[in-house]
């Protein structure tokens, strides 16, 4: 039957049937999921309300898992560890919220325990939640954000994006950038150059994908625009699907210094000039570097008319400074490998 048809208009419109069933999918999922965390409130609620007017303590919710388990063996949210943290979550968001919250009823309960088992501020919680509902986190990626200190970094950075883009754009913009940027993942020391970081970071461009955040697509490293009778190459190019601009990256493996803002301007005119399409939104710049004072960077802005953007970012945050210098060295570790070896007749032939 198919070859009797037009295979593209068929095509088509299989496509849109299977569009209308991946959404209608997904609203039952969120239908349920929902109603399973309402019910979670509301078991949190009755569970903190008879301990406190029955002055019962919390020994009593073994029992309770005991009936539940008995009344309902299919279902297996009742265990006596998921009935503390039901009551743990219910407790917390209750100080603040007399139903659960828009965002927290969208994510799953696995992210729910994750996030109130990381974090204490409730400002905090509804961030992760916001941002798992927008960015489809799933739970090993929300647990990399949380211990990455999204929260405390996201929209950080220092930018004329109010004076530069139109505001709906500048607030996206402003919460795309953070500060500083975690590269940790790349096991470079601090005194590195910053053409290694770079090749390092394309070579990891997934997990730079995921640090810089949803939405951006890489272009290219090294990326050559030709001005006048000269090249110049842009060191990290992407472009940002909802800004629906360009963004240039430049990476700085020292302190900042204000002709640093004077060249990615010229950049940025640049990508405007060759690059940039009508439906385009102006190139966006973000410069990265080891370090900057603040007052320097908001005076090197302050003039500029490109939207640009200033962070720092960290090589080496994975580990605490403390623990690094208790490390062994590579000579410490392959010496006590050998002393091992000439013990155990290991170095024999």
């Amino acid at each position: 039957m198919i070859e009797k048809i037009d295979r593209a208009e068929y095509r088509n419109w299989i496509k849109e049937i299977k569009s209308k069933i991946h959404i209608a999918r997904n609203k039952i999922a969120l239908s349920i999921n929902s109603q399973l965390l309402g019910l979670y409130w509301n078991i949190g609620k009755d569970i903190s309300e008879k301990q406190e007017k029955s002055k019962w303590g919390s020994s009593f919710i073994e029992q309770v898992a005991i009936d539940l388990k008995h009344e309902f063996p299919e279902i297996q949210g009742f265990s006596r560890r998921n009935l503390y943290a039901i009551r743990q979550w219910y407790k917390f968001y209750s100080s603040k919220y007399a139903i659960v919250p828009q965002a927290v009823a969208q994510i799953p309960w696995g992210h729910n325990r994750l996030i109130i088992s990381k974090v204490k501020n409730i400002e905090e919680a509804i961030f992760y939640s916001t941002e798992t509902v927008q960015k489809g986190w799933n739970r090993d990626a929300l647990e990399i954000q949380i211990a990455n200190k999204l929260f405390e970094r996201q929209g950080n950075a220092i930018n004329n994006f109010t004076d530069t883009l139109p505001a709906n754009q500048s607030k996206i913009a402003s919460e795309t950038l953070k500060d500083p940027y975690n590269f940790d993942f790349l096991g470079l020391q601090d005194d590195v150059l910053e053409r290694e970081i770079e090749t390092e970071l394309t070579k990891n461009i997934t997990n730079f994908l995921l640090e810089l955040g949803k939405g951006f697509a890489f272009l290219g490293r090294q990326y050559k625009i030709e001005i006048s009778e000269s090249d110049y190459f842009i060191d990290l190019l992407f472009y940002h699907m909802d800004l629906r601009s360009y963004v240039v990256i430049e990476l700085k493996a020292g302190k900042f210094k204000p002709e640093f803002a004077g060249k990615l301007n010229f950049y940025l005119s640049a990508v405007d000039s060759q690059l940039k399409k009508a439906e385009d939104n102006p190139t966006i710049g973000i410069l990265l570097c080891k370090r900057k004072d603040k007052i320097e960077a908001e005076y090197a802005l302050r003039d500029i008319n490109k939207p640009m953007g200033i962070s720092e970012y960290r090589l080496t945050d994975a580990i605490p400074a403390d623990i690094k210098t208790k490390l062994p060295s590579i000579k410490e570790l392959e010496d006590e490998l050998m002393e091992k070896m000439g013990k155990t007749g290991g170095n024999k032939v």
